[in-house]
């Protein structure tokens, strides 16, 4: 039996595709520490987020491989990771160059569970392993800070020669929030140009280091935050939150449109309150319908990615400032947050790659 070479491991992995961005990984350099000696072969692949949804397949297809290269007798893979950012859009400023990716998370009506959602994908993406912040950029109703428990206020730190906000750590998080420079009860009452410099401060003005993932809580509607959004920064993403009922596909059109016009991409549809189950009969209970999100993601062609039931365990949790996978990680509703949260990463590298390669953006619709 001839030897293995490094060559012919190399041909044999060209051969295994990311099934989210349907290139193979070697093109993509993802093979990484690649070393065959004696029949063995170990190497690195380094995953696109380390929520990759399809490390299994990845493995396993590297597997299949490389069982027909001659002299291989030994295998031994291993995983890494490496966030790749991607950020367009019509805004022609980056005041967040350390971030990697910013996610808007948004909703074509208020009162769909939109901040609960952004806080639960936030604490998802940290939980499979990457860095992640939180913004609160709901301006006239900041409820990030209820939900997460945040009560101190944010510090000065010293920066390249100056001073910056440190925003509160709240688990494991980086928050920051309006809320946190306003009293309890006061209303907030700006127009347009005090609203855009607000944002500019909470963003630019704020220390918040190295991130693979800023989500942004937005606020409801198509208003003045979301036009300053889009005409002076740049995003990798809108992920929409509606309801099951049949009007959802009105309000997800409105959102919709108002970000295709302003050329931000969305890469996911969540259905929230989608079902409820019942304490006392174990049956599915649809409250609210059922499916008008799913619908209105097949019409527009948006990745749907995943429902949420109505479980009182994420609003009691929610009131005391601790995220329902903090308080309850193995809970099945946990666990449909974190498999929401490794598709949204997923469809994120996808975008990343499409823009570095130069094409137009293609979503990859489940």
């Amino acid at each position: 039996m001839a030897a293995a070479t490094t060559e012919a491991v190399m041909e044999a992995l060209r051969g295994v595709q990311d099934p989210e961005i349907h290139r193979d990984i070697v093109s993509l350099g993802m093979v990484k520490n690649l070393a065959v000696e004696d029949g063995k072969v170990s190497f690195t692949v380094e995953l696109t987020t380390p929520a990759c949804p399809l490390k299994d397949k990845i493995e396993g297809d590297c597997k299949s491989a490389l069982a027909g290269v001659e002299g291989v007798k030994d295998l031994e893979i291993s995983f890494g990771a490496q966030v790749r950012g991607s950020k367009v859009g019509a805004g022609q400023t980056d005041l967040l160059p350390t971030v990697k990716n910013l996610v808007l998370v948004a909703s074509g009506k208020g009162g769909v569970g939109k901040s609960t959602v952004a806080a639960n994908l936030a604490v998802a993406l940290k939980m499979h392993g990457a860095t992640t912040g939180l913004l609160d950029a709901d301006i006239y109703g900041p409820s990030i800070p209820i939900l997460m428990g945040v009560r101190e206020e944010p510090r000065k730190v010293a920066v390249n020669g100056g001073y910056k906000l440190g925003p509160p750590i709240a688990h494991g998080l980086p928050v920051m929030s309006i809320g946190f420079f306003l009293e309890p009860e006061q209303a907030v009452i700006w127009r347009g140009p005090m609203l855009g410099k607000a944002l500019n401060q909470l963003m630019g003005d704020v220390h918040w280091g190295e991130l693979d993932y800023l989500i942004v809580d937005m606020p409801p509607g198509t208003g003045d935050i979301q036009i300053t959004f889009s005409q002076q920064l740049k995003v990798s993403g809108a992920v929409l939150v509606a309801t099951p009922q049949q009007v959802a596909l009105a309000d997800v059109i409105r959102a919709k449109s108002m970000f295709d016009k302003v050329m931000i991409p969305i890469v996911g549809l969540i259905e929230n309150m989608s079902y409820f189950i019942c304490d006392g009969c174990g049956k599915s209970h649809e409250i609210f319908s059922r499916g008008g999100a799913v619908r209105a993601a097949e019409r527009f062609k948006i990745p749907f990615l995943g429902e949420i039931p109505i479980v009182s365990s994420i609003r009691e949790w929610g009131d005391k400032g601790v995220p329902i996978l903090v308080r309850e990680p193995e809970s099945e509703v946990s666990k449909i947050f974190l498999e929401i949260a490794a598709k949204l990463a997923g469809q994120l590298s996808v975008a990343a790659e499409t823009a570095k390669s130069g094409q137009s953006l293609k979503i990859v619709s489940s």
